[in-house]
């Protein structure tokens, strides 16, 4: 049984306290903390009633003081994004599995920092990209790695969002750059780290255009994305947060020689089109077995990201998501930066930017 602690209560922390609710038979809460002592107290109690358990779960507002005074097996990490780095060193470096929300950090360096701490000290990292645990995802990968598409032509990534002031307002970390990013890093990582891993290959080059249009924040509220890899294609990404009124579709697609493939829903969970020249699976019969839409936009992912974890950990191998597949769908992010900024293609080798601001 593996001890838990989450560092920060915000706004996706629930689905950790999901996760690990749903994984309770290898996995148990013991403390909860943020810097806002009733949010930690809130996701305390909300796994306590979960559990239908009076087990104590500590609270703490000091994350060290946490790890010094309880010793977690494994740490959650769901605080604003340009803590994340700072706090996973911490705790990698104390001997404790990390469990990171996406953006795993907001520069290269600190990224590898991670990595490195992880393999130092071994213990695991996993970044959450869940959605690569979505069955439709995993179905589109395993028709990847079969080489159904045959030669890859295009790829395209779509997260058309609406996310209002009063998002922004709700937490005034959001769109900084000293903390968040634009919609590119914040809203997009997830479908632009799906992309990359289905395109696979090295990357040549990144060329990207983002505006701010109708936030009123330091980051963009729009942005474009062209990658062109090694292998000759090219991903597409286009997202936004200005979507009039409410949020219009996520969706994934990939185009090759031999096979066409579209997944949408709410949280790219839903087959939208499946074709194939082997006719291994009628596009009829996969359109038959769909999906529920999740309560979010985070899907059900978490709590088999979570559950692989554990089993990472419990058998010495990597997790699904490790550090090193974290780090690359944010590399993309930063090299669009770097060419919004630069107003040319970066090339990809050998690419380093160490840090968010664009100012």
């Amino acid at each position: 049984m593996l001890k838990f602690a989450i560092i920060g209560c915000g706004r996706i922390s629930y689905k950790h306290v999901e996760a690990l609710v749903n994984n309770k038979a290898e996995g148990k809460l013991i403390a909860t903390c943020d810097v806002v002592e009733e949010k930690a107290i809130e996701k305390a109690n909300e796994y306590k009633s979960k559990m239908n358990s009076s087990d104590e779960v500590h609270i703490y507002t000091d994350y060290k003081k946490m790890i010094e005074e309880i010793k977690p097996d494994v740490v959650t990490i769901a605080t604003e994004s340009g803590y994340h780095a700072e706090i996973a060193l911490y705790c990698l470096n104390k001997g404790i599995h990390v469990i990171v929300e996406k953006p795993m950090a907001l520069s290269t360096e600190d990224a590898e920092k991670m990595i490195k701490a992880a393999d130092k000290n071994k213990v695991k990292l996993c970044v959450c990209h869940q959605n690569r645990f979505n069955p439709s995802i995993q179905k589109l990968r395993k028709a990847i790695e079969g080489n159904r598409f045959g030669k890859l032509v295009n790829g395209t990534a779509r997260i058309l969002w609406n996310r209002n002031m009063g998002y922004y307002e709700q937490a005034p970390w959001r769109g900084t750059w000293e903390l968040d990013g634009g919609t590119l890093m914040n809203q997009c990582i997830h479908n632009i780290d799906l992309l990359q891993w289905m395109m696979g290959g090295e990357i040549e080059t990144v060329y990207a255009q983002t505006g701010t249009f109708l936030r009123d924040i330091e980051a963009e509220d729009f942005g474009a994305i062209i990658v062109r890899f090694k292998t000759g294609a090219i991903g597409i990404v286009e997202g936004t947060a200005c979507v009039y009124p409410k949020n219009l579709e996520e969706t994934l697609s990939i185009f090759g020689e031999n096979g066409t493939a579209v997944i949408g829903g709410l949280a790219v969970n839903k087959v939208e089109t499946w074709r194939f020249a082997d006719g291994l699976d009628s596009e009829e019969e996969v359109l038959k077995h769909q999906a529920e839409d999740p309560d979010s936009v985070y899907g059900f992912g978490h709590t088999p990201l979570f559950k692989d974890m554990i089993d990472a950990i419990n058998e010495d191998r990597q997790p699904l998501v490790s550090g090193k597949e974290g780090i690359k769908g944010m590399n993309i992010i930063l090299a669009a930066y770097k060419s919004q900024k630069e107003g040319i293609p970066v090339k990809y080798e050998n690419f380093r930017f160490r840090t968010i601001d664009m100012k």
